[in-house]
């Protein structure tokens, strides 16, 4: 989904071509709903324990063992500095493949809620405002125009930036498993 931009382009005409039309992941943090492409998303699963990893980042909630795969997981509301709450039945990880200088890895996505896939057309996104030199918007692919909502669309390689995957050292992806859109939709109905 994603197009690398070309090197002729302005930023602005860069970020046009960032988001494309396509199927979301869309989910909720705080009052806010985002999206992730759908190609990134390998499963979805229940909280399950976490167990701690000392001196990480403090939006890194730790590790869990996933059918014999360690896999880290971020706090996405710890990452955007959102205040931190109390996980609910609602509480979600979204295990996501992040793409790395090394290649391709899992990792675990702490999020409020899971809320549905939309299917985006081109003509509902637009490129994330500008808010000035001082606020990076570079995680945000753009802005998802559906009905009278807004989802912010991540660039969920841009958000699980180096710092993130380094805390784990060589952690690998299991290229292995492959979950469709029909699998991911179950998932998201055993977890209402």
């Amino acid at each position: 989904m994603s197009n690398t931009p070309s090197s002729t382009g302005t930023a602005e005409s860069q970020l046009v071509t960032r988001a494309q039309a396509g199927k979301y992941l869309t989910f909720r943090l705080n009052s806010e709903e985002y999206g992730l492409e759908i190609l990134k998303v390998r499963e979805i699963i229940g909280l399950i324990d976490i167990t701690q990893v000392p001196r990480t980042p403090h939006y890194i909630r730790g590790v869990i063992n996933l059918r014999g795969k360690v896999i880290p997981i971020l706090d996405l509301r710890m990452k955007f500095d959102m205040e931190a709450t109390d996980d609910t039945e609602e509480t979600c990880i979204i295990v996501v493949d992040a793409s790395t200088q090394k290649g391709t890895i899992s990792m675990g996505v702490l999020v409020d809620a899971v809320s549905e896939v939309l299917d985006i057309q081109q003509n509902e996104i637009e490129n994330p405002p500008a808010f000035g030199s001082g606020v990076d918007v570079d995680y945000i692919l753009g802005i998802g125009k559906i009905k009278d909502t807004v989802k912010i669309l991540l660039d969920i390689d841009r958000v699980l930036d180096t710092c993130d995957i380094s805390a784990f050292g060589d952690v690998e992806g299991d290229q292995d498993v492959e979950i469709g859109e029909e699998a991911i939709n179950e998932q998201m109905s055993e977890n209402e």
